[in-house]
């Protein structure tokens, strides 16, 4: 895979099936090589999904569980909650990526993140179905 996921993509593949975050957790979780992430990005979906009523305790930690068997830890410097950004981007640059799949506003329209881009999870979906231009003649 040529990216990493943001939180916000697995919380919203969690509970929105059928949804384009979900479909790219799909894909990215039956790829060869397992996708990576940062234990910043686990403890952001395992906050959000406890603040969702419809995750009891027991079932935000069978879920964490679940990732965490789907994912390969790549550990980089700690980041507060709310560095998204800084956090993100570091992320992509241990994982050897330069993109991260996301649905975060902020982070969507953001310009300046050292190289890395953002990409929306619909976006990203188009990509891989479109078909790569013909050879120039």
């Amino acid at each position: 895979m040529d990216a990493v996921l943001a939180p916000d993509i697995y919380v919203n593949a969690s509970v929105a099936f059928g949804s384009p975050p979900e479909h790219v957790v799909r894909r990215a979780f039956s790829a060869r090589r397992k996708p990576k992430t940062s234990t910043w990005v686990m403890e952001r979906v395992r906050s959000m999904l406890h603040a969702l009523p419809e995750f009891k305790d027991e079932a935000v930690e069978r879920q964490m569980e679940t990732i965490r068997g789907l994912v390969e830890i790549v550990e980089n410097r700690e980041h507060y909650i709310e560095d998204w950004s800084e956090a993100l981007v570091a992320l992509a640059k241990a994982a050897g990526v330069g993109r991260v799949l996301t649905d975060h506003p902020d982070l969507l329209g953001s310009n300046d993140a050292e190289g890395i881009e953002f990409v929306s999870s619909e976006r990203w979906l188009v990509e891989q179905a479109t078909p790569p231009p013909p050879p120039v003649v």
